[in-house]
């Protein structure tokens, strides 16, 4: 039987990594002459990219409508030190490395699907020792689109053995949700992630609030091994 696959997103989902993109984006801004912005000021930004943050922490500090001509020329400064310090303060959620072990025990295929770039999320997850607990993995760069495309989800199921009969997606955002949806997969959203409205708003097929409940969601929702 084809084995059913778990599609996990990567930022907000499996690691939190808010406070060292936090963290690059200070350096950033001191490097420019401008004052620290705190993590809960950037919100729900965490998984939209360097740009998003960079355009966030410079309007903090009073710059109106940044141009591109500006995050082009900041945002390599921000990636230099990001990749420099992935894994500084970035840890998986509680209970993540311990359910994808035991469901990979059980016979599902483990599936990572981020729009991180594949480089950046290569990195992290090597540097947090959970490559080795994953079948199969795409970045933000690996097909022409990202989610919420639904190339790269489908990408990874077949990367991982599966097909999206027997498969679903796990995220905390509306681009996995939606990413999802495209797919024609069942999504269960997670409450802990970066989500900008409650994850009950984006209609997931069901939501966790801890990793230690997946199993039974997943039962819920008749998905088995």
């Amino acid at each position: 039987m084809t084995p059913t696959v778990l599609v996990f997103d990567l930022d907000g989902t499996l690691v939190d990594t808010k406070h060292d993109l936090a963290n690059a984006l200070n350096a950033v801004l001191a490097q420019e002459g401008h004052t620290p912005v705190s993590t809960q000021s950037l919100g729900h930004l965490f998984g939209h990219g360097a740009r998003a943050l960079l355009r966030k922490g410079l309007e903090l500090n009073g710059v109106a409508a940044p141009d591109s001509a500006l995050l082009d020329r900041l945002q390599p400064a921000f990636l230099d030190h990001y990749r420099a310090n992935i894994a500084v303060e970035s840890h998986p959620f509680p209970g993540a490395v311990d359910a994808m072990a035991a469901l990979r025990a059980r016979g599902f295929r483990i599936a990572v699907c981020t729009n991180k770039t594949e480089a950046l999320a290569r990195q992290l997850l090597d540097t947090l020792g959970l490559s080795a607990a994953i079948d199969a993995f795409v970045g933000g760069d690996t097909y022409a689109r990202s989610k919420p495309n639904a190339e790269p989800v489908l990408g990874a199921i077949s990367r991982a053995g599966g097909q999206p009969a027997r498969a679903v997606m796990i995220g905390d955002s509306k681009t996995d949700v939606d990413a999802a949806r495209a797919a024609c997969i069942p999504v269960i959203a997670v409450t802990f992630g970066y989500a900008s409205v409650p994850v009950a708003d984006l209609s997931p097929d069901a939501i966790i609030s801890a990793f230690q409940t997946l199993p039974e969601t997943l039962a819920a929702l008749g998905l088995t091994p």
